[in-house]
């Protein structure tokens, strides 16, 4: 299995603390090392609180890059727009000075890193994780660890909007690699996931099945 660690956690403050000074942690690190560093994050009502307390941390955010690990096919003022919610609640405050990349655009895409420094994953209750939907009409591609495609685009009758996500390779490849999910029903679903006998149905478990992945689970009531 893929999980390293599953991180428990008594609230959701608690556990955006935590993730914050992992997350930190991480990116403070590749910095003085290399000088550089990426964050690739999922969006969704559940990282909001975790990118308000990222955002106001002392970082040399001028020599970070942050990308998403998936998009909708909407307009950037759209209330559903990944973009529009990094935006307003992670780009701001000292994050402001982050460097952003859509992964819908082609011309940006050259930017991406080769390896993420630190990717968060989002999951929903249907099993999904990034825009890997049950039932995508390009999931078998998109979760392929061969796949040589970074970003790719997918369609599926529970996603509502043609979506961009990054592929698996894109994910596994990171140097930290978090799964942020909060409820009971997310855990719930977590736990199916990881004895389904058919992983397509609920794509997070390709990802908890592959050996080669380190996994660190953030989970809260």
């Amino acid at each position: 299995m893929a999980v390293e660690a599953f991180h428990n956690f008594e609230d959701r403050e608690s556990l955006a603390a935590a993730l914050t000074s992992t997350v930190a942690g991480k990116l403070r690190q590749s910095l003085e090392q290399t000088g550089v560093a990426s964050l690739a994050v999922s969006g969704g009502s559940t990282p909001g609180l975790f990118f308000e307390r990222l955002s106001t941390l002392a970082l040399d955010w001028r020599n970070v890059t942050v990308a998403l690990v998936d998009e909708r096919d909407v307009p950037l003022d759209h209330e559903r727009s990944n973009e529009r919610l990094v935006r307003q609640t992670l780009l701001t405050n000292a994050a402001a000075e982050a460097q952003f990349l859509p992964i819908r655009d082609a011309q940006a895409l050259a930017g991406l890193p080769d390896q993420f420094t630190v990717l968060i994953l989002g999951m929903g209750t249907d099993g999904h994780t990034a825009s890997w939907f049950p039932n995508g009409d390009t999931l078998e591609a998109v979760t392929d660890p061969d796949c040589l495609e970074r970003v790719m685009a997918l369609e599926a009758p529970c996603a509502g909007e043609k979506r961009y996500t990054l592929t698996m390779p894109a994910v596994a490849q990171a140097r930290f690699l978090a799964l942020h999910i909060e409820g009971d029903k997310k855990r719930e679903t977590f736990d199916a996931a990881m004895d389904v006998r058919e992983p397509e149905s609920m794509p997070v478990a390709l990802l908890l099945r592959d050996e080669a992945v380190k996994l660190h689970v953030f989970w809260a009531p």
